[in-house]
């Protein structure tokens, strides 16, 4: 089964359950709970929630070493899944200027060591490059997304970016798109721009209609682009840094996420509104700058980028959460949705990834993540691009080091439910447990853990009472529940609520086999 088909499961099984109707829900495919949310949990008693944040390698596993390479920030992984090989794309700074970025090219074996071929493309100052895109084309970055199932062998591979273009006498900036058949040899589509870009001076928001008006729509795509494929939906969807309105009414305040979709990569929506700072951001008075201040823009917190990737049926956004103001630093918050549009950011008052505290470390200014996290067996990888410059230092932010390093999470552990106290419970929402032959469970376990099962009205079921199972002890990704006498195969149909008993255990997920 391909990773689109068994996601497309997995969300049609999660909302018939939650409708309330009987599903078999194991005779296809595993399906596993995440307890990063609520969304699975009937209810939980005297438990808490805690991120678990990745851990970074202490040292860049691509390191800032080319002429080209005047920083690096923006980029995109792919693993081929029958070979392991590794490719990755990043922007490659030649210049001061950021339209003088070009997309770069490496690859790996490992994921750990990487190599920066001559490719034959492009040239930098007469030396072969690793160029795939060159900087003279002048865009903002790139997002590229693997596409083995695309029928088109000239379009397995997209690329998305913010590009700058003269047209008919002006400057029109705007999205760009690109395919390619392997990776290396890309043709940019020659329609341009797909989406007109939000990018220019303060001013009162246009008038409706307005024949003088030129630029793209209020809260348009701007210059940092994600690109991710939405199975449930069935469209490329795209997260887009855009621009809010400022207190009193007027464009280009402070940055924010919106949301575009496509069914051919070619012809995308209105981009939406679907993350945004609040108050709990900053106090607010930051945002007013002093006279003197020239870009008034660079100001407080501001979610600079938004990449977004599903992973066993949640959205999770790798936030690039920028204090413009005081620190100038830019580390990762993790966000959860269920839907690609209603999020929420519960993990806001601690960093998913953060930074080095050694200032001269490569990432210990801007983390530039991405949607493209590679997951392993027993770990998620997430690749990030970084410099040790930070955003209230003008153009210094610039300065090196910078390279791309690797952060990375026990399989599935984003976050954790614990008791407050000694014991704890979490009750699952009934769901079927047709066609189920086995359940495993991904925790830490100092005491241990009892699972029991009761019916849709919260009864008890006789054999697998919390007495009957066998307890669970140590720290497993993949503990094997049991009980004494009984399998779930015993259970008759119906729906049924597992509910997990945890005595000094922190328990992530539970996988339904």
């Amino acid at each position: 089964m391909n990773f689109r088909s068994a996601l497309s499961l997995s969300w049609l099984r999660r909302g018939l359950v939650l409708a309330g109707l009987t599903l078999a829900v194991c005779a296809v495919a595993d399906e596993t709970l995440l307890l990063v949310d609520d969304h699975d949990v009937l209810y939980r008693s005297g438990t808490r929630r805690t991120l678990h944040p990745a851990v970074r390698r202490a040292e860049p596993v691509i390191r800032q070493d080319r002429p080209w390479e005047k920083t690096v920030s923006y980029n995109s992984v792919y693993r081929n899944p029958r070979t392991g090989k590794y490719q990755l794309w990043y922007q490659a700074l030649t210049s001061v200027n950021p339209e003088a970025s070009g997309v770069a090219y490496a690859e790996s074996d490992d994921g750990i060591t990487w190599r920066k071929p001559g490719l034959g493309l492009y040239k930098f100052e007469g030396r072969d490059t690793n160029f795939v895109v060159p900087p003279a084309e002048g865009h903002y970055g790139a997002s590229v997304l693997a596409d083995p199932k695309d029928p088109d062998p000239a379009r397995r591979y997209k690329l998305a970016c913010f590009r700058a273009r003269e047209v008919a006498g002006r400057k029109v900036m705007g999205l760009a798109v690109g395919f390619s058949p392997d990776g290396l040899h890309w043709r940019m589509h020659p329609a341009f721009p797909l989406l007109q870009g939000a990018y220019g001076h303060r001013s009162d928001p246009p008038l409706k209609g307005d024949a003088a008006y030129a630029d793209g729509v209020p809260r348009s795509v701007s210059d940092v682009i994600n690109i991710v494929y939405d199975e449930p939906r069935g469209v490329y969807a795209l997260y887009a840094k855009t621009w809010l309105d400022t207190p009193d009414g007027q464009t280009f305040w402070k940055r924010a996420i919106v949301r575009t979709e496509s069914r051919d990569f070619i012809s995308w929506s209105t981009p939406v509104l679907v993350i945004q700072p609040d108050e709990f951001d900053g106090t607010g008075v930051e945002y007013f700058p002093p006279t003197h201040r020239v870009d008034p823009t660079r100001r407080g917190v501001q979610l600079h980028g938004g990449p977004v990737f599903l992973h066993e049926g949640v959205c999770f956004s790798l936030l690039q959460k920028m204090d413009g103001e005081i620190t100038g630093a830019m580390p990762s918050e993790l966000a959860v949705s269920r839907d690609g549009f209603n999020w929420s950011r519960p993990f806001r008052s601690t960093d998913f990834i953060g930074l080095d505290p050694d200032p001269k470390h490569f990432d210990s200014g801007c983390l530039w993540t991405n949607e493209t996290p590679v997951v392993l067996a027993d770990e998620i990888r997430f690749y990030y691009g970084a410099y040790c410059g930070r955003w209230n230092e003008g153009i210094e932010m610039l300065r090196p080091p910078s390279g791309i390093g690797i952060a990375v999470l026990p399989r599935d552990r984003f976050a954790g439910l614990s008791p407050i106290g000694e014991v704890g419970q979490v009750t699952l929402r009934p769901r079927s447990l047709a066609g189920c032959t086995g359940l495993t469970m991904n925790a830490a376990v100092q005491g241990e853990v009892r699972i029991e099962i009761l019916d849709a009205q919260g009864y008890r079921i006789p054999g697998f009472t919390r007495d009957d199972a066998v307890p669970i002890h140590g720290d497993s990704l993949r503990h094997a529940v049991a009980w004494k006498t009984r399998t779930l195969s015993d259970l008759p149909p119906g729906l049924y609520s597992l509910r997990v008993h945890l005595s000094h255990a922190e328990i992530f997920a539970l996988t339904l086999h």
